[in-house]
């Protein structure tokens, strides 16, 4: 179609519009008066037909070739060149020179009238450290980083600096700096890189030699010139005397610094007397750990704070009372307590100081369960309260802010800006340092807190707590004070449960009273109430290793019995531990015909938990563990383990809290600082599988758990019971595990990744530095390890010279020989102790030697193997002096003397039955005896109580001791033992060459005259102590010192029938295991040596 022109529009004509309707070519003419406007063509759609895609081919050499910052960075040559001919790249060399502006180093000051404070006028100040930031300095001076690290840090911030650590300033760096030694580029420079055979050679031999140039100064070289300016050199040599020693390179700052004070110190200690001697350091010999003495009343509390920062509705005990006084000084604090007894009021006064002093607090958890519990406390007493977990992250602008110590570690180490406002670390449950895998954490968190942070730990009564804090002062540099106290608020009562019938349901026998006493009286009574219902056949006469296993069937009669007795009672709630989270479920499933919640606890019960799961989506609130929950609630019955989901534990602890939940079924992790005390607490077993066998529970694992019993100001006592469905445990046993002392605090600390890459980051901080600050490297840096090793030395100075000639001339041969023999033996008997033999013949009737601290070669009888084959332990009949049963006898043998004369008393023979690790076994022998275990073991136990204690023993256990007896006095110089590739079948090459070394060992001994001399005993004492002396490792061994200890060392252990590796391993390679060998070889010097030592 042509296209018409149109004259412009005239004030006369009607103003039109033309409309293009779609792509088939149809118009409209359409009215449009806008005045003083011209007309423009409109269309509903794009003028002809409908657009394509661009051509991909012209998108990608648009985006990659065409534009500068797609040019590769390798092959720059090539690519360039190729560049160039697709597009011409602008030069902008004002970039190159561009750089971001500097910080103000100058701010302005106000200058007020000190008696009016009005302003008087304006003044510049210099500011100090502007350069500092967060990607290089450990300093709180830095400048913040952006708001979005403030709460978690980067990975690229420094952390802030540990609290105990100096940070040197720029002039003590400049200072140290230059007294650093120069590094020679000539001769100390590596050729060979480590981990390679070859290297580089960079001496350049076709370099020709120069011609000696001819000068003035090579002239005056060659004249003797004396002289000339001789006041000059005597002054050059004073300077030159009064430089002061270079420094070697370090990066530790912490070196850095020790290093400083000694060199600045060195030149004025120069030719003084006087001031030479080394000057003791105070801080070595300070007391960092203060325990507070929490028997006298408190009675000035009021006085001391009239205004305190929280107030609670009941007096405070003594301990707490003690400890609030210690946080308004802003001291740090560890408390340790039992269970229930009122630790979190410590707690809860640092988080009510914080927020007065408008400052910040972090509370530290081991488990989230306990943060979640803590979390809910405190958000209703304190309001501004945040938690931060691995997958829950709320309100973390709060003042308190509760998480678990893995989150704190992160935030060190990262630098986060909440360290700075930071007055109080809390750390609860400070004995979960133990655990093998996460206790390396407390640790590091304790090492990298700044030092303006205090710290309260939380504890439950651990033995060493005044160790502990003693090591967190020393690194921190601050005094801890240790409140400690056994006072348990609600005493419990501890008790043993046979029943699982009707008829028996009543069977609850008392074996710890309130005041701590073990009643073997209610042992013996649930010893005879489960005799009573079992078969003549199975019938013993005392308790038996039995299997710990039980049916379904059983465990469900047992707790139907024993929750309807508990029931009957009013000693609801309860909680019951379970080892095993199959077995939580399956108890509670089984306990369907028991309803122990009335119809009111039942509909708040129905309201609550549909209040709560109606946050869940409609798909998952039909999830088979919530419907099942639900029934299990409406009954009064929960389980509470890591299987659970989280929504469901919360609802959980909430109903248990309110007194919903009659009886829950949990595992150990609900008792860990969780705050929810039961009426009752009843143990299912008291075995539990560590990770790698199954063992006892501990002491402080039994305390932990059984401290949920009893509410304070609800129960007079609390209720702890132990069950016994397949057996009564053994008194032993239940005696270690009730009244025991905890397990101490040890070290886990351990050398992580995570650690090494986070201190690689920082200069100034080194992975030997953090070794050094751990708990696990405290003992070394006490002073009781050098004044022993001083006491050593000066014994060692008064013992008599070593007499080498005459009949004492093989001396050292006969030493060498008496090692190698005894050494040899150990081997050979731990691999027949590991072999499936050597422990098939550790059966019932077995006589072996035995050998601990009580006994030296005294011959026993076997009469019980444990079960448990991880820990295996052998209850044995061992024979002894009179007065000496409960272990007084001490094992007072030279260590490095071979001796096969078995023990025979000089007195009245008398027994002990105890139970033998198979360190303890020295020698398994060919008798076999017949016994009666059941009898001895049995009359043993009890005549340990203390009516019967003076009744004569039965007859079983008279003849295995006569028998005993004689079995020693017909063999004094040793019993013959099973041979192990003869009798045992070990075939191995290690046992065969073993075996025949003791025996050409054995035969060499007798053809030493030194055995012979009167003064043996006393030159093989000083032979000992003087060999250990002199082969130590001298503390600066170069290249020529070392090999001249190795030639002594070898001419010391040059022994006839001494081996290569007998030699290694008797003379330590450390400085460190050497004094420790002197150590525990010293303390020998002063025993007197019997003539069973010889050996011969």
């Amino acid at each position: 179609m042509d296209r018409i022109n149109v004259p412009p529009a005239g004030p006369m004509d009607l103003p039109l519009s033309l409309l293009e309707m779609g792509c088939s070519g149809r118009f409209e003419l359409i009215t449009h008066p806008v005045p003083d406007q011209p007309l423009a063509p409109q269309s509903t759609l794009p003028h002809g037909l409908p657009p394509t895609s661009l051509s991909l081919e012209t998108e990608v050499e648009k985006q990659f070739l065409r534009d500068a910052a797609w040019l590769p960075i390798h092959d720059t040559d090539f690519a360039f060149q190729k560049f160039l001919k697709v597009t011409q790249r602008e030069v902008n060399v004002n970039s190159l020179i561009h750089c971001s502006p500097s910080a103000l180093h100058s701010g302005v000051s106000v200058v007020r009238d000190p008696t009016t404070g009005m302003l008087l006028d304006f003044t510049e100040v210099l500011l100090e450290n502007t350069s500092l930031s967060a990607k290089n300095s450990l300093s709180f001076q830095r400048q913040p980083g952006p708001p979005a690290e403030s709460l978690r840090g980067s990975n690229t911030n420094y952390p802030f600096l540990p609290g105990g650590m100096d940070e040197l300033t720029l002039e003590q760096i400049k200072k140290t700096s230059e007294l650093e030694e120069e590094i020679d580029f000539e001769n100390d420079l590596l050729k060979v890189p480590p981990g390679l055979k070859a290297g580089m050679d960079f001496t350049d031999k076709e370099a020709k030699i120069a011609k000696a140039e001819v000068n003035l100064m090579s002239l005056l070289s060659t004249l003797d010139i004396t002289d000339l300016q001789p006041e000059a050199e005597e002054k050059e040599e004073s300077k030159g005397s009064e430089e002061a020693p270079k420094l070697p390179r370090t990066n530790s700052l912490e070196d850095l610094g020790v290093k400083d004070v000694v060199s600045s110190s060195a030149p004025s200690e120069k030719g003084n007397d006087d001031k030479s001697k080394p000057k003791e350091n105070p801080e070595e010999n300070k007391k960092w750990a203060i325990p507070v003495n929490i028997s006298a009343p408190c009675d000035d509390f009021y006085k001391r704070i009239p205004n305190p920062a929280f107030k609670w509705p009941f007096e405070l005990d003594v301990f707490q009372k003690q400890a609030v006084l210690l946080l308004e000084a802003h001291d740090s604090v560890f408390v340790a307590a039992h269970t229930s007894a009122g630790k979190t009021v410590v707690a809860e006064y640092a988080i009510a100081l914080s927020q007065k002093h408008m400052t910040r607090t972090i509370y530290t958890s081991p488990i989230k369960a306990l943060s979640n519990q803590k979390f809910r406390d405190f958000k209703q007493t304190f309001g501004d309260v945040g938690l931060l977990t691995g997958d829950v992250q709320i309100s973390p602008e709060s003042s308190c802010l509760i998480m678990t110590t893995e989150i704190l570690r992160s935030m060190l180490y990262n630098g986060s800006e909440v360290i700075r406002d930071l007055e109080w670390v809390i750390f609860d449950e400070v004995h979960y340092i133990n655990d093998a895998e996460r206790g390396v954490v407390w640790e590091e968190v304790l090492i990298m807190l700044p030092d303006h942070v205090s710290i309260i730990l939380l504890s439950a009564t651990v033995p060493n707590a005044l160790e502990f804090s003693e090591w967190i002062g020393r690194i921190k540099k601050k005094h801890i004070y240790v409140i400690s106290t056994m006072k348990r608020p609600v005493p419990l009562e501890h008790y043993l449960y046979t029943g699982n019938s009707t008829k028996t349901q009543k069977e609850m026998f008392l074996l710890v009273d309130p005041t701590g006493n073990f009643l073997t009286k209610g042992y013996y009574a649930a010893i005879d109430a489960k005799k009573e219902r079992t078969s003549k056949h199975a019938q013993s006469f005392g308790a038996k290793g039995t299997s710990h296993n039980t049916s379904a069937s059983q465990d469900r009669s047992v707790w139907l019995t024993l929750l309807h007795f508990l029931s009957q009672r009013q000693q609801t709630p309860v909680v019951a531990f379970t080892f095993s989270r199959t077995r939580c479920d399956d108890n509670a499933r089984s306990l369907d015909s028991m309803d122990m919640t009335t119809s009111i606890e039942k509909a708040e019960i129905h309201s609550f938990f549909q209040k709560s799961v109606s946050r869940l989506r409609g798909a998952d609130r039909q999830l088979p563990q919530i419907l099942l929950m639900r029934d299990l609630l409406k009954r009064g019955v929960a389980v509470h383990h890591s299987g659970i989901l989280p929504i469901l534990k919360e609802v959980i602890e909430m109903l248990f809290s309110r007194g919903l939940v009659k009886v829950l079924f949990a595992t150990e992790t609900f008792a860990m600082g969780v705050n929810m005390p039961a009426r009752t607490v009843v143990f299912d077993s008291i075995r539990k599988h560590d990770g790698t066998g199954f063992r006892n529970l501990l002491p402080g694992e039994y305390i932990q758990m059984a401290g949920r019993a009893g509410r304070r100001g609800l129960d007079a006592t609390g209720t702890v019971i132990i069950l016994c469905k397949a057996g009564v445990h053994e008194m032993g046993d239940l005696h270690v595990m009730m009244l025991g002392k905890p397990t101490t605090l040890q070290s886990q600390f351990r050398l992580t990744y995570t650690m090494i890459l986070n201190l690689l980051r920082v200069e100034a901080l080194r992975v030997t530095d953090m070794m050094r600050r751990s708990f696990s490297e405290n003992h070394r840096d006490t002073q009781t390890s050098e004044i022993r090793i001083s006491q050593l030395k000066k014994t060692l100075s008064s013992l008599p010279p070593l007499d080498n000639e005459g009949q004492l001339s093989d001396m050292l041969p006969y030493y060498h020989t008496v090692t190698e023999l005894r050494t040899t033996n150990e081997a050979l008997q731990r691999a027949i102790l590991e072999s499936v033999n050597g422990l098939k013949a550790l059966s019932v009737g077995r006589v072996v030697v035995v050998n601990n601290k009580q006994h030296l070669n005294a011959l026993g009888v076997i009469l019980q193997v444990s079960n448990d084959s991880v820990n295996r332990t052998f209850t044995a009949l061992v024979i002894c002096e009179k007065g000496e049963e409960e272990g007084k006898g001490n094992n007072n043998s030279f260590p490095h003397l071979y001796n096969t004369a078995l023990f025979i008393p000089e007195g009245p023979c008398s027994h002990t039955v105890q139970k033998l690790k198979l360190q303890d076994i020295s020698a398994i022998t060919v008798k076999t005896l017949k016994v009666i275990p059941d009898r001895i073991i049995d009359n043993y136990s009890k005549r340990q109580q203390p009516r019967f204690r003076l009744d004569p023993p039965g007859q079983a256990i008279s003849t295995t001791t006569q028998e005993l007896l004689r079995l020693a006095e017909a063999n004094p110089s040793g019993m013959a033992a099973l041979d192990p590739v003869n009798d045992l079948q070990l075939k191995s090459m290690d046992v065969v060459e073993d075996t025949m070394r003791l025996r050409v060992l054995r035969d060499s001994l007798k053809e030493f005259n030194c055995i012979h001399s009167p003064t043996f005993a006393e030159q093989v004492c000083v032979c000992v102590c003087v060999r250990w002396e002199g082969i130590r490792r001298p503390t600066r061994s170069g290249p020529q010192g070392h090999q001249r200890w190795k030639s002594r060392r070898a001419d010391l252990c040059a022994g006839p029938l001494l081996s290569a590796r007998t030699r290694e391993e008797e003379v330590p390679d450390n400085e460190a295991s050497s004094s420790s060998s002197l150590l525990r070889f010293g303390r020998t010097v002063t025993r007197k040596l019997s003539p069973l030592d010889v050996g011969a």
